[in-house]
Formats: C-alpha cells, sequence, structure tokens
C-alpha cells in the first residue's frame, strides 16, 4: 500500500552523507557499553586480562540468564570501566592478531525459512541480538515470551541523518532475506516491510513473505509510529515488535554464519563534517570513532552524537560503536548570542513558523549549518496549536503534554501514549517557542505508566 503523509517538517540541514560504503581499518581495540541495555541487571563474567573470542561471553542479566552480552572481537579484555553504583559502564578489548569467533548454531536459507520459533528467540537471546529487536508500547526490548500481532521493518528514515536502509540492504542481500525469513517466523500476524516511496533498490521491492508499504512526505513519516497507525493501529494490549532494516542485515548474517557479525555499516554526516568525509562506512562492531572523527571533521568546536539531530545521544570523541549505532551526526557547539536577534528581519536565521525573511526569499532556500543554539531559554508553557501541525498522529499532543505534565496517566493513555514513542515528538522539541523538551515528557510519561502498570 502506498501512503503520503501531509503533518510534519523537513530540517534544511547541511552534511547528508552520500550513499557509498567507505571500508575503515580494523580497530586495535573494541568496547561494549552495557548501560546501552536498559533494564540489564549486570553479572559480570570476564576480569582485566582474560583472553576472549569474538562472540564469547561477557556479561549476563542476572533478571534472565539467558540474555548475554558478548565479546564483539576477540582479544583480550585490557580495561572493565565501572561507574556510579559500581555499574559497569564499559568493557574495552585489545584485539588479538588471529580472529578466533564462538561458534553457534549455523542455518542455510532454507532452513531457516522454516525454523521454530523457539530455536530463533533462543539464539537471538543468547548473542544478545534480541536488543536489536523493539517492542511497543513501551519501546523496550522485545520480549520472547510475547506473542506480537504483527512485526513492523523500517526501511526508511526521514530524519537526518541514519544509514540509508536501502544502500546497507544492497551490501548484503542475502543477509537481509534471511532476516526478513526469520521474522516471518516469529509471528502468526504479518511481517510489514516499509520503505520510501523514491526507493529504487531491487533487494527492497522484491522482499518475499512479507507485505510492502511505501510512505512519502516530511518527517517523521519515516518513523515506526508513523507506519503502525496507518497499517495496523494498536489497541490498549496489543504487542507490535520493529526493528531497522540495517539490524534486519545483522540478524540474517548471525544465523547464516553462526558467528557474530564482525563488522557493521554507519553513516556519518552533518554541517561540521568535511565534505568529502560525507559517507557510509563500513567499522569494526564496537570499534574506535577517534581515528575516523579526527581524520573527518573540521577544526570547529563541535557536538557529537549518535543518532541524528532530534533524537541522538552526545558522545565522546574517544567514544567506541555502540552496539545498536548506525549514525554519527556532527553539528557546531553554537555558543554565538545575536544582539537583538528577535528585532532583525532574520535573513541568516532558519524558522518553522516562517516569521523571518529567510522563509520567503528564493534565494535563500538552502542548506542550513545549524548548531546547538537554542536561541532562548525554557520559559512558561505556550499552547500555539504547532505541535500537531508536525506530529501526524491521530493524538492531541498538546493535551497529551498537558495530561504528561499533571501526572494523569489514565488521561495520557485515553489520549493514545502508548502508540507513541519519544522521537515521535522530536520535531516538537525543535519548533517550541517555549523551548520546552517534548520527547523528555513523553519518556517520563512512558516510563510512569509502565512502572504504574496498564
Amino acid at each position: 500500500m502506498d501512503f503520503k503523509i501531509k503533518k510534519g517538517f523537513d530540517i534544511a540541514l547541511a552534511g547528508k552523507p552520500d550513499v557509498d560504503i567507505v571500508n575503515v581499518k580494523p580497530s586495535a581495540t573494541v568496547a561494549l557499553y552495557p548501560l546501552e541495555f536498559d533494564g540489564l541487571r549486570q553479572r559480570l563474567k570476564v576480569a582485566e586480562g582474560d583472553v576472549v573470542k569474538r562472540g564469547s561471553e561477557l556479561m549476563e542479566d542476572k533478571g534472565n540468564v539467558d540474555f548475554k552480552l558478548r565479546a564483539p572481537a576477540a582479544g583480550k579484555v585490557v580495561s572493565v570501566v565501572r561507574g556510579a553504583r559500581r555499574f559497569v559502564e564499559k568493557i574495552v578489548i585489545e584485539v588479538g592478531d588471529i580472529d578466533e569467533a564462538e561458534e553457534f548454531k549455523k542455518f542455510s536459507a532454507d532452513e531457516i525459512k522454516s525454523l521454530d520459533r523457539k530455536v530463533i528467540l533462543d539464539q537471538l537471546t543468547t548473542t544478545g541480538f534480541l536488543s536489536l529487536i523493539r517492542q511497543r508500547p513501551f519501546s523496550n526490548m522485545a520480549d520472547a515470551n510475547a506473542k506480537p500481532k504483527s512485526i513492523f521493518v523500517n526501511a526508511m528514515n526521514t530524519g537526518p541523518f541514519q544509514a540509508d536502509a536501502e544502500a546497507v540492504v544492497v551490501d548484503d542481500p542475502q543477509a537481509f532475506r534471511a532476516g526478513l525469513d526469520l521474522l516471518t517466523r516469529l509471528t502468526d500476524g504479518s511481517v510489514h516491510l516499509c520503505m520510501s516511496a523514491s526507493t529504487t533498490g531491487q533487494t527492497l521491492k522484491s522482499a518475499q513473505n512479507v507485505e510492502l508499504h511505501t510512505f512519502s512526505g516530511p518527517h517523521p513519516a519515516g518513523n515506526t509510529s508513523v507506519h503502525i497507525s496507518r497499517i495496523d493501529p494498536m489497541g490498549i494490549h496489543d504487542v507490535v515488535w520493529f526493528v531497522k532494516a540495517v539490524d534486519v542485515v545483522l540478524l540474517g548474517r548471525l544465523f547464516l554464519d553462526g558467528t557474530i557479525p564482525a563488522t557493521r555499516i554507519i553513516s556519518l554526516g552533518g554541517p561540521l563534517v568535511k565534505e568529502d568525509a560525507r559517507h557510509h562506512y563500513r567499522i569494526s562492531a564496537g570499534g574506535e570513532l577517534s581515528g575516523l572523527l579526527q581524520e573527518s571533521l573540521s577544526d570547529a568546536e563541535s557536538r557529537l552524537l549518535n543518532g541524528d539531530v532530534l533524537s541522538g545521544t552526545i558522545m565522546e570523541e574517544d567514544a567506541y560503536l555502540r552496539f545498536g549505532q548506525s549514525a554519527i551526526t556532527v553539528i557546531a557547539e553554537d555558543k554565538e548570542r545575536q544582539f537583538l536577534g528577535w528585532t532583525m528581519p532574520g535573513f541568516n536565521q532558519y524558522s518553522f513558523t516562517r516569521l523571518l525573511a529567510s522563509s520567503y526569499l528564493p534565494f535563500l532556500k538552502k542548506k542550513w549549518n545549524l548548531g546547538t543554539n537554542m536561541h532562548g531559554e525554557e520559559r512558561a508553557l505556550v499552547l500555539t496549536g504547532n505541535y500537531d501541525k508536525v506530529v501526524p498522529l491521530n493524538i492531541m499532543t498538546d493535551f497529551l503534554v498537558r495530561a504528561v505534565l499533571a501526572g494523569d496517566t489514565d488521561e495520557a493513555i485515553s489520549l493514545g501514549i502508548l502508540e507513541t514513542a519519544p522521537e515521535d515528538f522530536a520535531l516538537c522539541d525543535f519548533i517550541c517557542p517555549s523551548k520546552v523538551e517534548v520527547q523528555s515528557l513523553i519518556r517520563q510519561g512512558l516510563k510512569d505508566i509502565e512502572e504504574e502498570g496498564i
């Protein structure tokens, strides 16, 4: 089916990465961040000095001992970094000369098509790859004991600048097809593959045993919540799973090879990335990012984001690639204040509400080098109706935000919060004249409901 989304807003951010894939030399060290896995009750299984294979067990979940975190490369554990309350924040491995890999069950493409659901879930759980599949409501890791009524595969992303699904899938079509076949074995319902209406690649368009859907329109047309609302809306007690197409490739490769994938593909973009460095990169799983970033960034003070500018999290230049990471965005750390900026015509300012001259003059239609400057500070919440112009879901955003602020979870549920994720309100953050962090409010509202129970 074809869907046209009218509500939303595309941010004209400079620095879009090319779809060509550049290989990065293997990292000397790799790392795993256990705190990336929400709700994990840590039980460390290694110590500094231990020698591990790629896929060796590093940590397990005390609440579910079947769920393991595995080494992204073979070598020696050189550092176990602990933070507050002695939680392990990072495990660093010095990569050895020989890439020994722990072997798991290996299946042919034909065998995958008829695999038992339990066999698939057991392997996903023991390797930690189940965390790549998320579950609505609440967007937590999929519960292996739940029966999803459907599964959504997101092969498009309208926010700037996630890894291009088409480029990643075309790079390994066999693994992508195997990954889709795995997903069809995990639900009695349908697997919905959602892609952009502009998709030309036959790997996506010719996918078998799944329902194909195309979406067009401004961001957030590529968000999974929009796809679910249009194709298979959720009831209050329904469970739906979803996964990114770029991660489906990793799931397929895990079962085809019987080993933990050694690399993954990420995008690198943003205004402060040098023009000749804006590419997709094949990098070691958990690999060092410092070398790549030093070569790719301009000299200006910058902010690095894991993900896009709307929903990404801040990362350090000496960070390692995280398990579920598929993009790095770099923007300017903009601290400049404009004298009487609100009285100026705004020839060099970006505006959603079309109050500034830049919104009307044809020669100013360009890509913008936007930075971190919020051009104001948080103030009293004013209901302008602008939120609903950028949220294409069947909810009243202003009233939902007020219900969350008031702690009225029953009202928030009735207004549809369970159908959403914080990322669906990212544009509200961007356009809000009151500088209210709507994503944080929705995240807290969902957390309160999860703790109280539906």
